[in-house]
């Protein structure tokens, strides 16, 4: 079955938040275990939608102030991003506004942001927070300022 449609979805976010976990665990149904930074990596999923065939083209950007000038070259011909943050990292979250929205909408103003929570998990972990003094749990009441 061949796909009628391409979607290029562009994930942005701070460095170690969990974007590329996100997208493997999307893509393959598994979750890495070994946290590897990237520099720039694809993954590409076929979905159905309503009878069609769409390929998602999926692309993984680095969040690292390193690639600050590099980063954007990806997001020409983007039709959607994903715009990842941690929720047990104020920092990444605080960065949503001040840094990755403005980024997005400069480079590709209109195009449709999907803003993703990411570490669900360790945000009720306690020994996570014993074992990291500095991360702070986001709210779901923060979060719905967006």
């Amino acid at each position: 079955m061949s796909a009628s449609r391409f979607i290029k979805c562009v994930t942005v976010g701070d460095g170690a938040v969990g974007k590329t976990c996100l997208l493997i665990s999307y893509t393959s149904n598994t979750f890495p275990t070994d946290y590897v930074p990237t520099v720039f990596d694809n993954f590409s999923a076929n979905v159905v939608v309503n009878g069609a065939t769409v390929n998602l083209g999926l692309w993984d950007t680095a969040g690292q102030e390193d690639y600050n000038r590099l980063r954007p070259l990806s997001y020409r011909g983007a039709d959607v991003f994903i715009l990842a943050f941690s929720l047990i990292s104020k920092a990444s979250y605080e960065n949503v506004s001040k840094k990755w929205i403005p980024e997005l909408k400069h480079y590709a103003p209109g195009v449709p942001i999907v803003l993703v929570g990411t570490k669900l998990d360790l945000r009720d972990d306690k020994q996570f927070f014993v074992d990291h003094p500095g991360a702070t749990p986001i709210t779901n009441a923060q979060v719905t300022e967006y």
